[in-house]
């Protein structure tokens, strides 16, 4: 297969529809724990991103400022405790960056199965 310009009857490269905000390692990380929890705990994403708790912190900001995560503080006890829970434009981010992403290994494994 040889790489050609782009012509107006061929799409884009899927990779050019990648988001930087949910495309970083980190932050699809806490999207997908956020979508398969529905809400999680602050501590829980640090031990399972292995992350330090100003990092995650970070990465929540910008997830926050972007509208796709909403951030809860409140209490457990006398403890307090922050949850994280994936927006509406959280969960339709994460949806599109996945299909990005298949999109993506489908060409790899097209090609594969092409020169073999």
């Amino acid at each position: 297969m040889t790489a050609e310009a782009e012509t107006p009857d061929q799409p884009p490269h899927p990779v050019t529809g990648l988001d930087d905000v949910v495309h970083q390692r980190v932050r699809l990380g806490i999207l997908t724990i956020a979508h398969e929890a529905r809400r999680v705990e602050f501590g829980y994403l640090r031990t399972q991103l292995q992350l330090t708790a100003g990092n995650l912190s970070q990465h929540l900001g910008v997830l926050e400022t972007a509208g796709l995560v909403e951030v809860e503080k409140g209490y457990a006890g006398k403890r307090g405790r922050t949850w994280i829970t994936l927006t509406t434009a959280g969960d339709a981010a994460l949806a599109e960056e996945i299909g990005r992403l298949k999109q993506l290994i489908a060409r790899v494994e097209t090609t594969a199965t092409e020169d073999r």
